[in-house]
Parts: structure tokens; C-alpha cells; sequence
């Protein structure tokens, strides 16, 4: 089937699950296929999120940056106004990329209202979790450490800083930070209650994280070690930072980047205007909203976020939901379809599963449809990207057949077609399964659908009619159903499938 010319010059680059689907890979994709035509992508926009939301581009790890930034074509990146960003980070990030011949700060464009985050923000991160855990008693929720959620917090707050600050004078920047630095050390002693000890071990362990992180780049001499040691903010006391080092310190790297410091704005509706494209890439996926989704984070994860972090007006967009051949998560997610770990296919997925960002673990399960037709009945999407069904193929000990969650049922039988609202309805549901055979032929080297085993074709049908049908139920079906455009089979670049049949013809394959 030849590939449909896409609805709008504004494309989402949304996930569909609980993040991790491969967000990353589909920005080349859509890259390629509209070069040629007259409206070429001109720029990748970075939509929310911050460090903690990695990605891989053409075998490019990425935290903050748009993935972008492996088409060297691309004249623009971008970072709107929905992202929270410690300058230090785009330094770290864009330094060794330049040095392996990626234009990356020529080329970057930071809105004025991007929210600036630092040392303060990972502090009271881990501040948090340690309160949750030996005050609360509860269990961790996996946090990255970044500083994410305390940035986002001061945005409801009234509190934020913005990258517009590194405009101002040093004094203005100076002030504000002071202020920052004090609220946040008053909390972490007096409402998160760490102790001394503890204190001090957070710059440890910031200093082992980044250090760890940054092993290839300390390596190489785009940075010396020095550079990632947080020990230096300090202060003399418990609860105390060294406030001259650190306003000296985010002052240098945020004034660093001041001639990338802009309209965003501006920027999207010049290229509108010029009808070129732009690809809004997404850090989180649509499950991890703060406000819909089942397992917050603290930004807004799907399509209308588009318009308010570019800061233009509503109009028409092409979304792109993007998942997995089957599901990942990580933190303390209830994870209704999750493998049990003595399952072969679990051992086997796990040696792949880990997260770009943090290097985590990620748990794996079957592929809930559930999820992703409320995405597509909820939130909306033309396009469906699968990624990793190769993954799935007999290898080892891993023979069995493969499950697709369609339903939920709760402990009186009733079923449910739809994901809860309410948390706790929803971990006390159970997963329906309808089963698939799998295969055992190697599909990493096929490039046409109808050229892949029977029982992968099939499979791949059935997670597109579990969408459909979660999404649509008994009602009348839209005359245009989402159609998937892109089926991955490995993690090059040229592992893609396109000639997918239409939706209404690959699901007669069920």
C-alpha cells in the first residue's frame, strides 16, 4: 500500500503506552519520507519532559536534545516552552555530539519560557524519594534523580525560572537562584527531614550518576571529571550549598548559550508559513499525563501540548502514536499484562530492556491493547508506529505463543473494556488474553509485509485490531481508521516495514 500523504504540516511524535516505545526512531523515518517532497521538515521540536526522557535516534542516545539531531539536514532544533532544562545538560549532551560531527548548537533554538532547572531541583528529587521511603514507608517510585517533577512543581508554584533570566543581568539571575537554593534547602531539612548523612550523600551520589553517565565523554576529554562532581556545592554546613560556586557555575553555562536563547514561537510559525514541517517530539508518553494519565509524571504528554509549548495557536495536526510489539514500564507502575520472570520470553526481552536515560531495568509484559485504543479513542492519532517485532521471535528457550491483552476482567467476571479512572478499581482487574502462535523465522531482514511469516503477519493484525476494536467498540467505526505506517523489525534505521496493508485489510487477517 503506497503511504498517505500526511494531514498537516504539524506532526506529533507521541507514545501510546507508558513511555520507552521508541519515540526516537520515528523522527528519521518522517524525515525521509518528506524530504523530497515540497514540505521538507524543517524543524524538531523537543514538546516536554526534560533529561530524564531518553531517546534513540539512528544509534544516537539522547536525553535532552530532539532526536533531530542525527538529520543533519534539520536546520532547527528546538526546545519549547512545555520542557524543563538544566543548561549544563545541553552543554554535556551537545559537546561530544559536535566533536562526532553533529552541528547541534548552530542549529539549537531554547524558548525564553523554557523553565531552567539545576542542583537544587536533584536535590530535592532525592529528597523526596528518601522521605517516601523512610518516613512514609512506602515504596519507591523509581525516580531518575534529575530533578524533573521539582522543576515542573515550581511552574504551579510561581516560583520558575526561565532560560529568558540568562538574558537578564547577573545580579537579577544571582537573586533569584539565592531564593531558589534557600526554599529548596529548608524543605529537604524540614519537611523531607533528611538527615545529615543522607545530605552529604546526595553529591556522592549525583557525582557517581553523572560520572557514570558521562563515562564515554570523560574518556574521550570533551570534559574532565571535575566537571561532573557535585561535591563542590557544598556547603560547610548540613543543608547548606555553596551559593557563590553555584550561581557561578549556572551562570558560565546558561550565558554560554544565550545566542540560542529565542522565539520558538516565531520560529514555528515562519516555517508554517513557508509550508515546511515540523515534528513535535513527545518525552513522555500518553499513560504518564499529570492530569489523564494513570501513572503521572508532571507534564502533559500528548498532542494538545504541541500548540501551548511552541506557544501557537490550535489548528490542524497529525499525531503519530508509537508503541512497542509488546510493553515495557519501569518505577512502580501497576503493570496489569506484566510477564512473570521465569518466563522465557520475559528472560529473553530483559537482556534488551534498559532505560537510555538512567540505564534502569525496565519490566516487560504482553502488549495491552486496552491502553492504546483508549490513546487512540481519547487522545487521538492518524498514524501507528510498532517497533521491536523482532524481539518476539523463537530464539533459546523462548517457543510459546504470544498473548494480546484485550480486555480487563474484575474479580466478579465482569469485563471491562476500557482503562479506569480510578487507580484502585484498576489494580484489582485482570488482564483477558487472546492468544497468537509465534515463529520462528528471523524477521530482522524482511522489508514487506507480505513477506513476513504467516503468524507475525497475523500477530501484528491482532495488536492493530485490539486497538481498533478497545477504541470503537460496538459503535460505527470512522470512514478513516488509524493506519500503521511504519512496522519496525530491528533497530537500524533501515529495519522498518512501510507497505502495511490498509487497517481494514490487515485486521481481515485475524
Amino acid at each position: 500500500m503506497a503511504l498517505q500523504p500526511f494531514t498537516s504540516q504539524l506532526i506529533a511524535d507521541v507514545g501510546i503506552s507508558l513511555g520507552d516505545e521508541g519515540k526516537g526512531r520515528l523522527v528519521p523515518e518522517i524525515v525521509e519520507e518528506l524530504s523530497s517532497t515540497p514540505r521538507p521538515v524543517t524543524v524538531v521540536m523537543k514538546v516536554n519532559g526534560g533529561a530524564n526522557a531518553g531517546h534513540t535516534a539512528a544509534g544516537v542516545k539522547l536525553n535532552l536534545l530532539p532526536s533531530g539531531v542525527v538529520e543533519r539536514q534539520i536546520p532547527h532544533l528546538a526546545i519549547g516552552s512545555g520542557v524543563v532544562a538544566d543548561p549544563r545538560k545541553f552543554l554535556w549532551e551537545a559537546a561530544p555530539l559536535e566533536r562526532r560531527g553533529y552541528a547541534v548548537l548552530e542549529r539549537l533554538l531554547i524558548d525564553e519560557r523554557t523553565m531552567s532547572s539545576d542542583l537544587t531541583h536533584r536535590l530535592l528529587d532525592l529528597a523526596e524519594e528518601d522521605y517516601r521511603v523512610k518516613v512514609l514507608q512506602e515504596e519507591s517510585r523509581g525516580s531518575t534523580g534529575r530533578g524533573i517533577s521539582a522543576a515542573y512543581s515550581e511552574e504551579t508554584a510561581h516560583w520558575q525560572m526561565y532560560y529568558s533570566d540568562y538574558l537578564a543581568g547577573p545580579n537579577f539571575f544571582a537573586r533569584k537562584l539565592a531564593q531558589r537554593a534557600d526554599r529548596a534547602c529548608r524543605m529537604i531539612q524540614h519537611v523531607y527531614r533528611v538527615s545529615d548523612a543522607t545530605w552529604d550523600g546526595f553529591f556522592d551520589r549525583l557525582t557517581e550518576a553523572e560520572k557514570r553517565a558521562n563515562s564515554e565523554t570523560i574518556a574521550s576529554g570533551v570534559f574532565d571529571a571535575d566537571e561532573f562532581d557535585f561535591a563542590k556545592f557544598r556547603g560547610k554546613r548540613p543543608f547548606e550549598l555553596d551559593l557563590e560556586q553555584l550561581t557561578s557555575v549556572y551562570w558560565k553555562a546558561g550565558t554560554a548559550l544565550r545566542k540560542n536563547i529565542g522565539e520558538v514561537r516565531e520560529l514555528i510559525l515562519g516555517e508554517i508559513q513557508r509550508g515546511h514541517s515540523i515534528i513535535g517530539e513527545f518525552g513522555q508518553a500518553y499513560w504518564l499525563d499529570k492530569r489523564h494519565g494513570f501513572s503521572p509524571t508532571s507534564s502533559h504528554t500528548f498532542t494538545p501540548e504541541f500548540f501551548e509549548s511552541a506557544n501557537i495557536p490550535v489548528q490542524s495536526i497529525h499525531t503519530f502514536g508509537v508503541a512497542k510489539a509488546y510493553d515495557t514500564k519501569v518505577g512502580t507502575h501497576t503493570f496489569l499484562t506484566e510477564m512473570a520472570d521465569t518466563d522465557p520470553l520475559c528472560q529473553k526481552l530483559k537482556k534488551l530492556e534498559f532505560g537510555t536515560s538512567t540505564g534502569r531495568q525496565r519490566m516487560v509484559g504482553w502488549y495491552d491493547a486496552v491502553e492504546k485504543g483508549d490513546a487512540l479513542r481519547y487522545g487521538g492519532f492518524q498514524d501507528l508506529m510498532i517497533n521491536k517485532l523482532d524481539a518476539l521471535t523463537w530464539s533459546g528457550d523462548w517457543k510459546g505463543d504470544l498473548l494480546i491483552c484485550t480486555a480487563y476482567q474484575q474479580a466478579d467476571g465482569t469485563r471491562c473494556n476500557h482503562v479506569p479512572r480510578n487507580e484502585a478499581v484498576r489494580k484489582a482487574l485482570r488482564p483477558v488474553y487472546e492468544s497468537y502462535p509465534g515463529w520462528a523465522d528471523d524477521v530482522s531482514n524482511v522489508r514487506h509485509f507480505a513477506d513476513l511469516p504467516a503468524n507475525a503477519r497475523r500477530y501484528v493484525a491482532g495488536m492493530v485490531k485490539g486497538i481498533v476494536d478497545v477504541a470503537y467498540g460496538s459503535e460505527a467505526r470512522p470512514r478513516v481508521l488509524p493506519n500503521l505506517r511504519y512496522l519496525g523489525v530491528g533497530p537500524g534505521p533501515s529495519q522498518i516495514i512501510k507497505d502495511i496493508p490498509a487497517t481494514v485489510d490487515l485486521i481481515k487477517l485475524v
